[in-house]
């Protein structure tokens, strides 16, 4: 497997292969001075848009003008332009305007939108709203039909042209490829489309238990470009529910922008929204394209699988970890003694789209890569996330969950790939910081979990994460006061076998914010004061002492890591785990901060870095005041006394 990171140029535009659609058409403006002219759109009972806006700025007190009068005149408001300012109009050509009505306006309460100059009272252009003008807006449709596997829902909604709200959805998760599908005709067949589910994702459906789904149609197609909606099982050709779209729906235009597909290669399948693989054969070698919509500071990596008969990373070059001074792990080639087989020959970045062209032999004749057969299909891997600082990958935020088979040597040559689209999700809260003191609790346990998606991990402490992050009293990396002159122990149960890179996680306390120490080079650790829990062989080697049995938090075999975000607060969160615990006894990690401790410093693991956080050092405890329950606030302030109240299974 490899890894690919963002080139740093960005160039080129896109080119719509189709009129977009853009909302219920008003009409054009009548111009009467200033060059004014413009086609005007509702695009719902709050929102006008006017394609191709010109008015050549010359007025004195010129604005938009709205009102609901016979006909323009002084009598009216303003409507701010499309800054949401008040300002005189400049200059525009050809611009595409989007203004918003005042917040106790509506389309229906407006007779008429005109360019007017209040100074001298004249009208530069102006476009008339039909009576009985009906502006888009959501529109509520018939609950799916009944006919397997326990799908349900409550009401569809329309929300927009390319997205469809399913109230309440259910399905048992047992139908196999199974899919959102969607397509035309009197009724579901299997000549429709598959529809990512609401995270993105083209694998088969997981079990939903009355959930509100919001399904976004792929590429360029829209809610006029199909005829139903279904719940299909692909290898039954046999759908356990759908809904009939009507014609003529009066909908708002959708937000998400369209960046059309463009290759020069005969196949393609897409293995997310955000993610395809290109390809074509040339004799005994595969040409392939990856083409990812991932941010400028996140990487894409692909590979095939370590297994013949799954979708599998261990063995896919995925992860490598350095444990004991030996690479353990999914480790590149190069580390491990092999040889990287994967030449590059291009890579670029165009409308948001990153690009990577690359060559490999179905058989490399190393013996530590995967063979690819040239007639049967490959088992693949793949993954996107966040690049560290020194650009190195972290854990990665997507990656698939079902088994991926490819035949590369197919025939017919097939392009499965749709337009990528792009969404902006609003930024949720995190669940922490969560801040606790006690003078009377010495013993604190720690022990591993996931580390919690966006919510978790990241959005208490601003870094990017690994797979898993410590948990102090059950409660993930919460902030700990500790007193000057007193003595703790950590009870630590982050395993103890250093042949088992995932799991082998030794505690130890440093002044540094990130961790890992084990996996640092002999000068990157002398910048680096070991608190506790490493110490040096005479020849200055360190070793971790705090290495206990293994208790981890896990998620339940209905579980997703990928939908940890979903859960409003983290007692939400952890209630849906379970804990794990291994034969043993925990590790003794006995610690009494001096004068010399700095006033921060950080439990972290020996082995990975990114799964701890902070220790204050403090001559007196605080008293923190606003005790809670995580989740009911953004910082939580509690006592060890509360959390172990709190805590489950600690």
């Amino acid at each position: 497997m490899f890894v690919m990171k963002l080139p740093t140029a960005a160039t080129g535009s896109a080119q719509d292969s189709k009129e977009p659609y853009l909302g219920k058409f008003i009409n054009k403006f009548n111009s009467y001075h200033h060059q004014v002219s413009g086609h005007v759109y509702a695009v719902d009972q709050y929102t006008i848009l006017i394609k191709d806006f010109s008015y050549d700025g010359e007025g004195t007190d010129t604005f938009f003008w709205a009102g609901s009068n016979n006909r323009p005149g002084p009598r009216g408001f303003i409507l701010p332009d499309e800054h949401d300012s008040t300002n005189v109009l400049q200059r525009y050509h050809n611009n595409d305007v989007t203004l918003t009505l005042p917040q106790d306006k509506k389309l229906s309460d407006i007779k008429w939108l005109a360019v007017y100059d209040l100074t001298v009272q004249d009208t530069f252009g102006d476009v008339y709203i039909p009576e009985g003008f009906e502006a888009p807006q959501p529109q509520s449709l018939t609950s799916l039909s009944r006919r397997g596997h326990g799908v349900s829902s409550g009401q569809i909604r329309i929300i927009d042209s390319k997205t469809i709200e399913v109230k309440d959805f259910s399905y048992d998760g047992t139908g196999g490829e199974v899919y959102f599908w969607v397509g035309v005709g009197p009724q579901p067949s299997s000549k429709g489309v598959k529809v990512p589910d609401e995270y993105g994702y083209v694998n088969p459906l997981r079990r939903y238990d009355k959930e509100d789904v919001l399904v976004t149609l792929p590429g360029e197609m829209t809610i006029f470009d199909i005829k139903w909606l279904a719940v299909w099982n692909v290898d039954e050709k046999q759908g356990y529910g759908w809904a009939i779209i009507p014609d003529g729906l009066n909908i708002p235009p959708s937000l998400v922008e369209i960046i059309p597909m463009k290759t020069k290669f005969p196949n393609c399948e897409q293995l997310h929204k955000d993610l395809q693989i290109r390809w074509s054969t040339h004799g005994p070698s595969i040409t392939m394209e990856l083409a990812a919509q991932i941010e400028e500071d996140e990487y894409v990596a692909f590979g095939f699988s370590g297994s013949q008969t799954k979708t599998q990373m261990l063995g896919g070059d995925a992860v490598c970890l350095k444990v004991l001074d030996v690479f353990k792990g999914v480790c590149p080639d190069e580390k491990v003694g092999g040889l990287s087989n994967f030449q590059f020959t291009s890579r670029s970045r165009e409308d948001g789209i990153t690009s990577f062209q690359f060559r490999r032999d179905f058989d490399t004749r190393d013996e530590g890569d995967i063979l690819v057969s040239d007639t049967e299909g490959a088992y693949i891997i793949w993954a996107i996330g966040k690049l560290d600082k020194d650009l190195k990958p972290t854990f990665h935020r997507l990656y698939p969950k079902h088994n991926i088979k490819i035949n590369f040597n197919r025939k017919p040559e097939e392009l499965n790939c749709q337009a990528f689209t792009s969404v902006q999700h609003p930024k949720r809260k995190p669940w922490g910081p969560f801040h606790f003191s006690d003078i009377n609790i010495q013993k604190i346990t720690a022990r591993l979990g996931p580390s919690g998606g966006m919510r978790g991990f990241t959005g208490t402490t601003g870094q990017l994460s690994s797979s898993l992050a410590w948990y102090l009293h059950g409660y993930l990396v919460p902030e700990i006061y500790l007193k000057r002159g007193q003595t703790y122990k950590f009870l630590v149960e982050g395993g103890k076998n250093p042949a088992d890179p995932e799991f082998y996680h030794p505690f130890i306390i440093t002044d540094d914010p990130v961790g890992g120490y084990g996996q640092l080079d002999e000068e990157a650790r002398r910048e680096i004061r070991v608190l506790a829990g490493v110490e040096f062989t005479r020849r200055g080697k360190p070793q971790p002492t705090a290495a206990g049995r293994l208790c981890v938090w896990k998620h339940q075999d209905t579980g997703d890591r990928r939908l940890d975000d979903d859960f409003s607060d983290f007692k939400r969160f952890r209630n849906s785990l379970r804990l794990h615990c291994e034969g043993g006894e925990a590790a003794v990690l006995e610690v009494t901060p001096n004068n010399t401790w700095p006033a921060t410093v950080y439990y972290h693991s020996y082995s990975r870095p990114h799964m701890g956080w902070q220790l204050h050092i403090v001559d007196e405890l605080p008293v923190l005041v606003g005790a809670a329950a995580p989740g009911a606030a953004a910082a939580a302030a509690l006592t060890l006394t509360a959390l172990l109240a709190l805590a489950i299974g600690a």
